[in-house]
């Protein structure tokens, strides 16, 4: 039967007009949208497979209010045949797992599962900005029971399969795919294109079909705004804050040429950065419990937290290192003699399982299977949800990679749990909540509070979610991997797990990892990075200075804002910011970036921090320590010439 290409996407808020209320939700009300970014692609990633195979069908489907009428029919003006919308007032403050389930029946009822005839591929976007979780396509898969492949630049149908170019930390994957399967895509592979005129009027013309739940048979169990020990999503948002910088104004450079200003530059470094004036502040008053209330511990046995160690060219991945660190922390506020588990998956990784013991892992669970050479999505999921129900843990931590950032919510669907993505904090807490009906407070306790920024960075969101596993992924750069101690001692298993030869349908072609990248950028001093206003030269001079440095004797590397990635300047593998790295060296340089929050959330926490930029007025400075006015061209070879006289921004060459 003919090729059905089915697209997900989302309208969402202009960034600059998101707004949170005080519960945590979004509030569109006043907010302009658009078609998500990410969806976009895509949209185009289904034109694209549409041109090789002319009689393939084209549907789009949403999630959402009514107003999302208009970014269906802009789908529709590209091109597309069909438009769904799922709109019901149940379905609002639905988390990811709730909208996957929920997009999933919608398919499902549309007649898309996996065992018919009609061969069809999901195509959506990567993520969206007003969550930026990358959850949905994955649960939408394993809601499905069909393969995936996420993080796609591009794809093309050859002979019954898909071929798509996954990018990965470093570099990038080719990877095989059977039909029925679904594919997220990054916003790097072919641009949107603009609709044309005929293509609106049809579009004008074009009926919408909207469904509620139970038009499609969906409960309302497992959807809408969570409710402790009821219904609704499995997480729930429990509080925000209001994210505030904490650095000191940035001291300027002066001159009236580039001379000058670098000279000033250079006083100004050498004299030291601006420092908070100390204020009195007040202690932080302990939260005590109302007295009286009832505790309900929800986690019906399951104890133990539970990692997983991405291995990467035969190594342990530093973000899954990192993971131990927040993972002992909760260990030791839950006591009761709670262990750390870490599941080790791969081919030949026994010796890597002392390694995890010697970072911090009380217990190592050994799956070795020359067929799991390489991380492969749906065996991974798979022996992960079997360890899950086996071992019944409280907690399961991952590392927020390419890899992690789709493996988590797979497993959240498998064991019918909610999950946090991208968490910047990790600590054990309690919940107070009001029983509607009965008017009883209680106290949910203990129960892991996941904190994430959100909404352009602006807020610190908690989340909360009363059903084990507890997951969350941990946005990789956030937390210092443990010290190593070799005298540890703990315990080491073997599990062996059982996969049918269904896991095993989706092929890796290919992996091509490339120089630097992912674990330069950690372990570097010294970070050039390079923005907008380093298109002239293609970043040339900017991985100048890096080198510069490097001929000194420093550990640096050079990296980028998003705008380069999306333009083709730069892989993925060298981006910062929120949908990228985050890294935390001794000294920042940034050229010609902007200082959007979403690219600030990934340096912030960098020692020191140098801005170049020719506006004045740019927000970068305002999460500087020092800021040079000029222009790249002018700058930059006058500053790499002080390097190769000697100037390493203080940092000690003696590596």
């Amino acid at each position: 039967m003919a090729l059905t290409i089915i697209s997900l996407m989302k309208q969402v808020p202009l960034p600059s007009e998101m707004r949170m209320g005080d519960d945590g939700l979004m509030d569109r009300t006043k907010a302009k949208s658009i078609i998500n970014i990410d969806c976009s692609y895509g949209l185009e990633a289904g034109l694209q497979i549409k041109n090789d195979n002319p009689d393939a069908k084209l549907i789009v489907c949403s999630m959402g209010p009514p107003s999302f009428i208009a970014s269906l029919k802009t789908a529709l003006s590209m091109g597309y045949d069909e438009a769904y919308l799922l709109s019901d007032r149940k379905l609002g403050g639905s988390d990811t797992y709730a909208t996957g389930l929920a997009i999933a029946t919608m398919l499902k009822h549309l007649g898309y599962a996996k065992g018919l005839n009609e061969d069809f591929v999901i195509v959506a976007g990567r993520q969206t900005s007003d969550g930026d979780t990358a959850h949905v396509p994955s649960q939408v898969a394993e809601n499905m029971k069909i393969p995936q492949g996420t993080f796609i630049e591009t794809a093309d149908l050859v002979d019954g399969k898909i071929h798509a170019k996954r990018i990965i930390e470093g570099g990038y994957q080719m990877i095989s795919l059977p039909l029925p399967c679904a594919m997220s895509f990054t916003p790097t592979g072919v641009d949107p294109r603009r609709p044309k005129l005929s293509g609106a009027i049809k579009a004008n013309k074009s009926e919408i079909t909207i469904f509620n739940i139970d038009d499609i048979g969906l409960s309302d169990e497992f959807i809408g705004l969570g409710t402790p020990g009821e219904s609704g999503s499995p997480t729930i948002v429990s509080k925000v804050a209001t994210i505030k910088s904490d650095r000191a104004p940035a001291k300027m450079a002066s001159g009236s040429n580039e001379n000058e200003i670098i000279s000033s530059f250079l006083q100004d470094f050498e004299s030291g950065k601006n420092t908070l004036q100390e204020s009195v502040k007040k202690a932080k008053k302990a939260k005590v419990r109302e007295e009286g209330l009832r505790v309900i511990d929800f986690r019906n046995g399951a104890k133990g937290i539970i990692t997983w160690a991405e291995v990467v060219q035969g190594k342990i991945s530093r973000p899954s290192l990192e993971l131990l660190t927040p993972a002992n922390t909760l260990a030791e506020e839950l006591g009761n003699d709670t262990k750390v588990t870490t599941l080790l998956i791969g081919k030949d990784i026994g010796d890597l399982a002392k390694d995890l013991v010697a970072y911090g892992a009380d217990e190592v669970i050994v799956v070795d299977d020359e067929r799991l050479e390489e991380y492969r999505i749906l065996p991974f999921s798979e022996i992960f949800a079997q360890v899950i129900k086996k071992y019944n843990y409280e907690i399961a931590l991952f590392a927020a990679t390419t890899a992690g950032r789709e493996l988590a919510p797979r497993i959240g669907v498998k064991t019918d749990s909610g999950v946090t993505a991208d968490c910047t904090e990790l600590l054990i807490g309690e919940h107070v909540h009001r029983n509607k009906a009965t008017k009883e407070k209680v106290v949910y306790a203990p129960i892991l509070e996941s904190r994430r920024p959100t909404y352009g960075e602006s807020k610190l969101a908690t989340i909360i979610g009363f059903v084990c596993p507890q997951i969350s992924t941990a946005r990789a750069g956030t937390f210092a991997v443990p010290t190593k101690d070799d005298s540890r001692e703990g315990k080491i298993s073997t599990f062996k797990p059982k996969l049918d030869k269904s896991e095993f349908v989706s092929d890796i072609i290919e992996t091509v990892i490339g120089e630097g990248g992912m674990q330069g950028l950690f372990e570097a001093d010294i970070i050039v990075s390079g923005g907008r206003g380093t298109t002239s030269d293609g970043m040339q001079m900017v991985k100048d200075l890096a080198e510069a440095l490097k001929d000194q004797g420093l550990k640096a590397e050079w990296a980028c804002s998003r705008v380069m990635v999306d333009e083709g300047v730069a892989e993925y593998a060298r981006q910062i910011g929120q949908t990228g790295k985050t890294v935390r060296p001794k000294v920042y340089i940034a050229i010609g970036i902007s200082g959007a929050v979403q690219h600030v959330a990934g340096m912030k926490e960098s020692e020191t921090i140098v801005s170049i930029n020719h506006n004045a007025k740019e927000t970068i400075f305002q999460n500087s320590d020092f800021g040079i006015v000029g222009e790249y061209q002018d700058i930059v070879p006058e500053l790499i010439e002080k390097v190769k006289n000697g100037f390493t921004f203080g940092l000690d060459t003696n590596n």
